[in-house]
């Protein structure tokens, strides 16, 4: 199985084999889309021999997922000199990344992101990224079968810089879409959702459950995952979807005590008979 090569607050490795009953099977989907990549842990683990599209807002992480499939080799001759050291780390951290090539910039992203702060992608009001250093002892900064693998995976798959209900525009009937979203959060210590400057709050939760509603009416079938706040339920608690309990374990909270085992929600607007 291809398996990320970023790691992403919320990725969804650690509970794939609990989400793996509820997916279709891949003979009965059409066109894949995934609106929220992050660490593309599902996207990976689906190995797809259909058409796909994956976007997000972040366009930085977009750009890395397209150097990767388009210019595996650059990227890994580009990671190589990294290392792991806090004076190092500021240095790179400190660089305008438009004074890069496209595979210094996409090394770059991969560095910071595998030797920053518990794996944090993070970004200040100015969009710049803003993650303290992280103080691993032997990272794998370059990982050159993991990235060939991924890059592998992603050709001729689209990638773009998209709002979730644009990215999701096309889709019909036979097609399955699976949101990952920031999730709602359970208290104010894990509020956590600057994944991007743009944030993402309440009104885009209502808003997403507004277009799985929509999607729903025109017969796609859908996957959502997000945490087991009330506001979830308000929104997706009543028939046509069916809640599942997923136990996950998460690492960000700034009260240690609270990091470990919880539970989060899987939404499913169809039967996981998956009945075509």
């Amino acid at each position: 199985m291809t398996l990320p090569f970023l790691k992403w607050a919320g990725g969804k490795q650690r509970v794939l084999s609990q989400y793996k009953p509820f997916f279709p099977p891949i003979a009965c989907i059409n066109h894949y889309f995934e609106p929220f990549i992050g660490s593309a842990a599902v996207f990976f683990s689906l190995q797809l021999n259909i058409p796909a599209a994956l976007s997000d807002q972040n366009e930085k992480l977009i750009e890395v997922y397209k150097i990767v499939r388009d210019d595996v080799a650059g990227v890994i001759a580009a990671l190589k000199p990294h290392r792991n050291e806090a004076d190092y780390y500021y240095s790179i951290r400190a660089q305008n990344p438009d004074d890069l090539t496209k595979a210094q910039r996409a090394a770059r992203l991969i560095f910071l992101n595998k030797t920053c702060y518990n794996g944090l992608y993070r970004e200040n009001r100015k969009g710049e990224f803003n993650v303290p250093f992280g103080r691993y002892k032997n990272p794998k900064i370059c990982d050159a079968p993991r990235l060939e693998a991924a890059a592998a995976a992603l050709q001729g798959v689209s990638l773009q810089v998209a709002d979730f209900a644009e990215a999701i525009k096309t889709a019909v009937p036979g097609d399955f879409v699976y949101f990952d979203p920031p999730y709602v959060p359970l208290s104010q210590t894990s509020n956590f959702t600057s994944y991007n400057k743009a944030g993402f709050g309440p009104d885009d939760q209502v808003r997403l459950a507004e277009t799985v509603g929509h999607l729903t009416e025109r017969g796609v079938k859908v996957m959502l995952s997000n945490s087991s706040a009330d506001l979830v339920y308000e929104l997706y608690g009543r028939s046509p979807y069916r809640l599942i309990d997923i136990q996950a374990r998460r690492n960000i909270n700034s009260n240690p005590a609270r990091r470990g085992p919880v539970k989060e929600l899987l939404i499913l607007n169809y039967d996981e008979k998956w009945k075509t």
